[in-house]
């Protein structure tokens, strides 16, 4: 299984704005092959640092994600927010092998 993990960090104002953007996600990556699931992730003591946490598969199925039309079609998306603080915001992304479980 390999595992990504994008982190962002919003003012604590945003928080919500931004949840609610992914409570209602276009669910493209969602028929992608080789993936598993996706869980947006608040942290309980900086309610601004959001992570979208995605499983695959194995690497090469989020490789293939990633350079799909659907992936670049998301991410255009992602530029046109019409909320400016949110718009410029840049994940940190952290991506792994599950080693155990």
């Amino acid at each position: 299984m390999f595992v990504v993990d994008s982190m962002v960090t919003v003012p604590d104002h945003k928080a919500d704005d931004l949840i609610a953007i992914y409570q209602n996600r276009s669910r493209l990556v969602d028929q992608a092959e080789g993936f598993r699931s996706f869980q947006l992730l608040q942290n309980e003591r900086k309610p601004g640092e959001i992570t979208v946490h995605m499983e695959w598969e194995d690497k090469q199925s989020y490789l293939n994600w990633a350079r799909s039309e659907e992936f670049k079609k998301i991410h255009e998306l992602e530029k046109k927010y019409p909320d400016e603080e949110l718009q410029g915001i840049v994940p940190k992304v952290s991506k792994y092998k599950v080693v155990a479980t």
